[in-house]
């Protein structure tokens, strides 16, 4: 908490959140490495997200001099990763390890790049059912990704991918596409933007603003929906026992992920934890790549409640004139869609769906067909 509040006088935007290493990670990495509980180093950390590499030196300085005078905190140890990358996956981003009265605490900082690398292996390791990022899985997978960490490096130092790059990682892509798509979890929605439940939250937010509030995020990977993401107690002792509840209640080998995490508001975790909303913005960098992961080809702005009306309307060839009422559309077509109200108006706002007066009726916009076929 003393590391967010000293980056509220860093020059330059950045998102930070604070969480807990997820316990079945730990176990993972304990008997990866063949390591005791007590030599770990990240299991408590922050996670900290720049605009661009030269903002991770500009910030890694800062960290620097603020540790100056400080008895409290030193620095264990640094490893940076952003150069090379690390040599099983590509992996990239600067990590210091301060330590605290004994305590080892991981500063995690990347660039927007480097982010969205991590945050796109993280989701498609959902989706496969392989860890990627620990080097679990088809070797074709792991190596499309450090060729992807290397073309986004390249892009980021602002220099141009050669054409025979290019050519390897759209190749490596329809190679990984083929073999996780021949998963069981291959055709998992490849993202998911539950506006509904920002919505919410930001509400619940803005009566205590500017502090730093516990989270506990529950999502269910299986359907691409949160179970529950509630605000809970600054107590240290109270949060851990809320978390180590939930963790017992919702099992990650079930498809559901618990995840504790602490931010000054709900717009810094949708950012540091991307992957739970969908990974959007970072177009300068997709711009200049013809589809570079699984997904950027329907790379997706709406929810899944959005995609059930859309998908239901196209069903029901609700297209133009073709038209039905308020009543019927949420009482009988989507009576089971989450959050309806806020999935609509999504779809109204981009134009997907078309109303005629105040409450409809409503229907498909037969001039965005082909962008309505693409979210589906």
């Amino acid at each position: 908490m003393q590391i967010q509040s000293w980056l509220s006088g860093f020059d330059g935007q950045y998102y930070i959140a604070q969480r807990l290493k997820r316990k079945p990670q730990i176990l993972r990495k304990m008997h990866r490495f063949s390591v005791r509980l007590t030599q770990l180093q990240d299991i408590g950390g922050n996670r900290i997200i720049v605009d661009k590499n030269e903002d991770v030196e500009s910030l890694r300085r800062y960290i620097h001099e603020k540790l100056v005078n400080n008895k409290d905190i030193k620095i264990h140890r640094e490893t940076d990763y952003r150069t090379v990358g690390r040599d099983d996956t590509g992996y990239r981003a600067l990590h210091i390890i301060l330590e605290t009265h004994k305590t080892k605490i991981e500063l995690q900082i990347r660039s927007s790049a480097q982010h969205y690398w991590a945050e796109c292996i993280e989701r498609t390791s959902v989706i496969y059912g392989h860890y990627l990022k620990e080097n679990d899985g088809d070797k074709r997978v792991i190596d499309y990704f450090k060729l992807l960490s290397h073309v986004f490096f390249e892009i980021e130092s602002k220099r141009e991918p050669t054409p025979q790059e290019k050519i390897d990682l759209d190749r490596k892509r329809e190679e990984s596409e083929k073999i996780i798509e021949n998963k069981k979890n291959g055709k998992i929605l490849h993202s998911h933007v539950n506006d509904d439940v920002i919505h919410t939250l930001t509400t619940i937010e803005s009566k205590n603003p500017d502090s730093i509030k516990n989270w506990i995020l529950i999502f269910d990977w299986n359907t691409g929906h949160f179970v529950n993401w509630e605000s809970i107690s600054r107590d240290p002792t109270e949060a851990y026992e809320a978390y180590s509840q939930n963790e017992r209640l919702y099992e990650e080998e079930t498809g559901f992920e618990v995840v504790l995490v602490g931010s000054s508001n709900v717009e810094m975790i949708r950012k540091t934890h991307s992957h739970y909303f969908g990974i959007d913005g970072y177009d300068s960098i997709l711009e200049k790549l013809d589809q570079s992961i699984l997904g950027f080809s329907s790379r997706q702005t709406i929810d899944a409640g959005s995609r059930r009306i859309l998908l239901t309307l196209r069903r029901k060839n609700r297209w133009g004139k073709k038209a039905v009422s308020l009543d019927t559309l949420k009482n009988h077509y989507c009576q089971t869609v989450f959050g309806f109200d806020v999935a609509l108006e999504k779809l109204l706002e981009l134009g997907l769906v078309t109303k005629n007066g105040k409450r409809g009726p409503f229907s498909l916009n037969i001039r965005k067909q082909e962008e309505i076929n693409s979210y589906l």
